[in-house]
């Protein structure tokens, strides 16, 4: 997943920090930006901040710790406390409690999912798990069909439901071997919990990124609009696609270029597609969308993803979406955008 600053989501987080909003370097430069970064949920974070007393900062960046703490608890399938975990543990179909912001981002993956046609799927865990892209380590050998069946047969979304009561929300599900896995939707989530944070402190010029996923408001010290840059799909870190202005919407992008590995002879992409339990092959290598918030945008990336960009696009003019695809065709890459993203589309400044 490559916005500049360029963080790669996913179980093998490559990619680092320094890419994320190359476009707000020069003011952090001249002391203009306050910046408060470091790692997170197995992935890089940045906040920038502009007009920001330094006096500020440490308590800023006690704050961000800690909600980025709190998001890890809630989400994380790699520690066995987490809440997120706990539900995965849990052999029984008795409704479990959880945060309203987790039921917010199930419901809000839920919807993703039915409109992508079950392209996005949060419960594709056994089969991200199946392929080593989860907590689990990498498999020595492909699965074979029948490992790849039985997994599915643990996947669905018509198996979770999410309950809203007088006394809080609660996620039920009627496979004992379900296994969700938010990973597709949690840089957003933590993003949009930062954005508010920030907000909270009574601050409304920042962009704050957590891996590929973005928001900003405002303007940066230059008194210019926040522009987030989309990296060409190389190893050049430093090649730019497109810069966007987000005009205070989330943007956040998935790929399969860097997130992979090699198992007898092919490269497999860390994407599953939920219909064939396989990881993807299409020519699609990257998906950038933009969208009210950033849990939403990370959301609808990993489904366009999934579908290829031919169902991608069609999609996209279905639902309205502001989208940016990156295939590969031969040794070129080309690119095709909606409509709705070209209206974001900047010149560098």
């Amino acid at each position: 997943m490559f916005l500049k600053p360029i963080y790669l989501r996913g179980a093998l987080l490559l990619c680092g920090v320094t890419l994320l909003s190359a476009c707000d370097r020069n003011a952090a430069e001249q002391g203009d930006t306050m910046v408060i970064e470091g790692k997170t949920m197995g992935t890089f974070y940045r906040v920038s901040l502009a007009g920001v007393d330094k006096s500020r900062e440490a308590a800023l960046r006690e704050q961000i710790e800690a909600q980025l703490k709190e998001d890890d608890h809630q989400l994380s399938t790699y520690k066995d406390d987490s809440v997120l975990s706990r539900f995965n543990q849990y052999q029984g179909n008795v409704p479990q409690p959880v945060s309203a912001g987790m039921a917010d981002a199930i419901v809000t993956s839920m919807r993703i999912g039915m409109l992508t046609g079950g392209a996005m799927d949060i419960t594709v865990g056994p089969l991200v798990n199946l392929w080593g892209f989860g907590p689990d380590k990498q498999p020595v050998k492909t699965p074979t069909p029948e490992q790849i069946a039985g997994a599915r047969k643990l996947t669905g979304l018509q198996h979770l439901k999410v309950i809203q009561q007088s006394d809080g929300q609660y996620l039920q599900k009627d496979l004992p071997g379900m296994y969700v896995d938010l990973s597709t939707v949690g840089e957003g989530y933590a993003t949009d919990h930062l954005a508010r944070l920030i907000e909270g402190n009574g601050i409304s010029n920042y962009l704050v990124s957590v891996g590929g996923a973005v928001v900003s408001r405002g303007h940066n010290a230059k008194g210019n609009p926040w522009q987030v840059a989309i990296q060409k799909p190389t190893d050049k870190e430093t090649a730019v696609q497109a810069i966007v202005d987000l005009q205070g919407m989330g943007i956040s992008t998935s790929g399969s270029y860097r997130n992979y590995y090699e198992l007898d002879g092919k490269r497999l992409s860390h994407i599953i597609d939920p219909a064939t339990g396989s990881p993807i092959t299409h020519k699609l290598v990257s998906a950038t969308v933009i969208a009210p918030t950033a849990l939403e945008a990370d959301g609808w990336d990993t489904g366009l993803m999934v579908l290829g960009t031919h169902k991608a696009l069609a999609l996209a003019e279905k639902q309205h979406l502001a989208v940016y695809l990156i295939t590969k065709e031969g040794d070129t890459f080309k690119s095709y955008m909606s409509p709705q993203f070209k209206a974001y589309l900047k010149d560098p400044e």
